[in-house]
């Protein structure tokens, strides 16, 4: 019906997809309010961001927390209640909000405020809520936020690239001014991974195993709300290893990407989708993995774990819930973890803290797989000192698996984490797919500026006039040309230099033209 701000365009193709994805696509009989969200492939060219960043936020955000540059986020808020003045006897509207930003959190916060009120009130207020968030301040990265709303500050925290993995968010200290009190939200992006993972507790180390490889894996689910939450909390659970693979917390059938995900000529790509309609189960069963939940309920006890169950089994219409797969884990099940969350369940421990537990060990287990990637990584590097001013810095060594292969013997996992099983063989796995090509391509570059950095460095401490003293004209412009375009080079990328560094080089180079005859002068500095 409408989009706020007026002025942003989206392609048919992209409103098409936002209106499906934006309501339940299988009978749902529940009255009320439901929430739920949904990724979107971007059609058609790049759009500028709406307001100025360098890079800047992707570069201090936390690599799971980065704005996407190909997919929209859409977060829904869907209402269903009796209305005999409807024609279908029903009204039925969503209110969503697209971002490229994955705080499920803050979003559907935002959207509880927000969704009562516009259907109350319509349009009036969705433009009265949009001048407001206008004047919201970008998200920092380290800085925490009081956003104002509709009377209400919505106060938050946006995690740094720099926070230790696993602490927990640093308590919120500039309260004592804000009237009314704010709203705080301890995490922009955190789900309760409690309530996600409760029917499937005993399977989280299978689950982690193949997120961690990129397998293919259809979530069925009996609303969105249910499916894009486990679809999210299953691609959560590498942190601080990005899931570097597609997902879609809810899918359609009316998805553009459907034919491409339901053909059987070629095999399932790497993506993680979460599906309410049970037509799916007819056309995605050669997926290799399929994960069947029911509805989610916080009940006192354990709720009841679905078995893992052949692939075969998946016929007809009326599944049981259950894990579909022929897959057989690498690693041993962890049966302290189990233990430790049945005992909070008996002790009734509230659900955040058995999120923190569970968030806790499997931040371990991905620390402990990817600590020996890191080592050997380092490994690669160039010694300092093979660094010269003169000469182009030395290249990092090629990742060679074999080595990496033999290193884990004195340092492998096994050193920080307890449990048994074919570690040498997770690995093999990993090497094929996306997470180890995007985790390798992001240390690699990262190494390249830290080499570039270290060469500019270098150059700082060098005798520049002795070194001229004995060099041609053309070697000297040569110079002055290579430098220069480091010099671009490290302010167009960030690179990781000193403010000081990069203007003593510009002096450097103000220098050797001074040198220099007057009619290259003027050349040099047209």
């Amino acid at each position: 019906q409408l989009v706020y701000p007026h002025d942003f365009r989206l392609t048919e193709k992209e409103k098409t997809s936002i209106c499906y994805l934006s309501f339940p696509d299988s009978y749902s009989g529940g009255l009320g309010d439901t929430q739920f969200s949904f990724r979107l492939r971007q059609a058609g060219a790049s759009r500028p961001c709406p307001f100025q960043d360098d890079g800047r936020y992707n570069r201090e955000a936390p690599l799971t927390l980065q704005r996407e540059a190909a997919h929209y986020f859409g977060y829904v808020y869907f209402r269903q209640v009796k209305d005999s003045s409807m024609r279908r006897g029903y009204f039925q509207k969503s209110l969503v909000l697209v971002s490229r930003l994955p705080y499920v959190n803050l979003f559907q916060c935002l959207l509880q405020l927000i969704a009562p009120e516009y259907f109350d009130k319509l349009e009036p207020c969705l433009e009265a809520v949009c001048n407001e968030i206008d004047q919201w301040p970008p998200p920092v990265p380290g800085q925490t936020l009081n956003l104002p709303v509709m009377g209400v500050v919505i106060q938050v925290r946006i995690p740094s690239r720099v926070d230790k993995p696993g602490s927990s968010p640093v308590k919120q200290c500039n309260q004592e001014n804000l009237l009314p009190a704010p709203l705080v939200l301890p995490s922009v992006h955190e789900l309760d991974l409690f309530r996600c993972f409760q029917p499937v507790l005993i399977h989280i180390q299978m689950l982690w195993e193949l997120m961690l490889l990129g397998e293919p894996m259809v979530v069925m689910a009996p609303s969105p709300s249910v499916s894009s939450e486990m679809v999210l909390a299953l691609t959560s659970c590498l942190a601080p290893l990005r899931y570097c693979c597609d997902f879609r917390p809810y899918f359609t059938i009316h998805d553009s990407e459907f034919k491409e995900y339901t053909t059987r000529t070629q095999a399932p790509p790497n993506i993680v989708v979460g599906v309410t309609n049970p037509f799916f189960i007819k056309t995605l069963q050669h997926w290799p993995h399929i994960l069947r939940v029911g509805e989610l309920r916080m009940a006192g006890d354990l709720p009841k774990q679905v078995k893992v169950k052949k692939l075969a089994k998946l016929k007809t219409l009326d599944t049981k819930p259950g894990i579909y797969t022929s897959y057989k884990t690498f690693l041993h099940k962890d049966k302290t973890l189990i233990k430790r969350l049945l005992k909070g369940i008996q002790r009734k421990r509230p659900s955040e803290v058995q999120s923190a537990l569970l968030r806790r060990h499997l931040l371990e287990l991905t620390q402990s797989f990817i600590i020996p990637l890191e080592h050997y990584m380092a490994s690669l590097m160039p010694l300092q000192r093979a660094i010269t001013p003169w000469k182009n810095p030395p290249q990092i060594r090629p990742f060679c698996q074999e080595d990496f292969m033999k290193s884990l013997e004195h340092a492998g996992p096994q050193l920080t984490c307890v449990l048994k099983g074919d570690w040498l063989g997770l690995y093999r796995r990993f090497f094929k797919s996306p997470n180890f090509d995007g985790w390798f391509r992001q240390r690699h570059r990262e190494m390249s500026q830290k080499l570039e950095a270290l060469h500019l460095e270098a150059i700082c401490e060098a005798d520049i006039v002795a070194w001229m003293k004995d060099k041609s004209e053309v070697e000297i412009v040569d110079l002055v040309l290579k430098l220069r375009e480091k010099l671009v080079r490290a302010r167009c990328q960030h690179l990781p230099v000193k403010e000081e560094t990069l203007q003593r080089v510009s002096l450097y180079i103000d220098t050797i033209i001074g040198s220099l005859p007057e009619d290259l002068q003027a050349v040099l500095h047209h």
